[in-house]
Formats: C-alpha cells, structure tokens, sequence
C-alpha cells in the first residue's frame, strides 16, 4: 500500500501507538488502514451419495475441479455468500443444511466455510467462472485435478462421514510454505 484511501496522501508501515504490529498509516490524516483475513464462503452441493463439482474458468487454478465457493461480499452473511457462489459458478439450486468445514489458511490470509447443501434440482450449469459442472460419486472424484487444499479435505471428510449419516463441523488450519509450495 503506497496511499492512502481517505485522503490521497501517503502511508508509512509503523507500529501505531497502542498496537503491537506494523500497520500502514496515513502520514497525513492519521488512518489506520488494517488488512485483514479474506473470507471465502461455500457450499459443498450434494444429491444421494454425489457432490456437484466445478471446473474453474479463471486463475487461479484455471481447469481444476473445485467447490463452489468465492470471497464474502461486505453486507452478506456466510450463508448468504455461499448460496451466491453456488449459484454464480454453477446454476445450481439448494437447500443449504450447516456449516461443515472451517479453514484458516494464514499463509495466504483466508479464512474458508463450506456448508452442507442439497440439491433440490439437477438443472445446474455452468457460470461465467466455470467451464464444465458435474456430479461426482467418491470414486470418480478426480483426486490429482482438485484446485486446492481445501477442497481435498471438504470431499474426505464428507465421504467417511457419509455412511454414518453424521457430519460434525470440521475445523483446521492448513500452513502451507509458499516459497517451496507454490501455487500455479
């Protein structure tokens, strides 16, 4: 950050007083201009013993099957989101049920949420940011095209869920070193 976006003028990276940590504040007006984590709210959409996948159209991960799912408009609560980014990237109508897997990735300072969500219908089709939707049963997930972390862990997690019917929120963090973990 070089400026400044109340005023126009620039911003020094100093500890404000009373913080403890390195903040970008306006030489001029004196705002603190915090960054924050990212939120991205989902839906993980399934119909019987399938889940609803999408082929990303966009980078990154371009071609790469993922949930749908994208970043927290301001105004819009998580359920909200995800509901919109289901039907953003994929057309696709559900009935969303609960909060199922909670990621903190503070490498790239996102936060992800996927909610469990039924199908009501099978008329899903791609959006602008997808190339192909499908449903995919556990064993045709294509394992070495899903585009991140993320996705890897919501679909395990589901399918040994799955058979006993239970499906306890999950939570973790995934620490990824980017200098030696890069994602293309």
């Amino acid at each position: 950050m070089k400026y400044c976006s109340q005023c126009g003028d620039t911003v020094s990276h100093i500890v404000p007083e009373g913080d403890n940590r390195p903040r970008y504040v306006c030489t001029s007006c004196k705002t603190i201009h915090y960054q924050n984590p990212k939120l991205v709210a989902g839906c993980l959409p399934f119909f019987e013993d399938k889940v609803l996948l999408c082929k990303r159209a966009i980078a990154p991960r371009k071609g790469y099957w993922t949930l749908p799912a994208g970043y927290l408009e301001n105004g819009e609560t998580t359920s909200q989101g995800a509901l919109r980014e289901t039907i953003e990237e994929a057309n696709a109508n559900v009935e969303l049920l609960d909060l199922y897997t909670l990621f903190s990735l503070p490498h790239i300072s996102q936060i992800y949420l996927f909610y469990r969500a039924r199908l009501t219908d099978l008329d899903f089709f791609p959006g602008e940011e997808t190339l192909e939707t499908r449903l995919f049963s556990e064993h045709e997930i294509p394992r070495n095209e899903l585009a991140f972390p993320v996705i890897t862990e919501t679909l395990e997690h589901y399918f040994q869920d799955l058979p006993k019917d239970h499906f306890p929120i999950r939570s973790m963090d995934i620490v990824i070193d980017r200098k030696r973990h890069p994602i293309k």
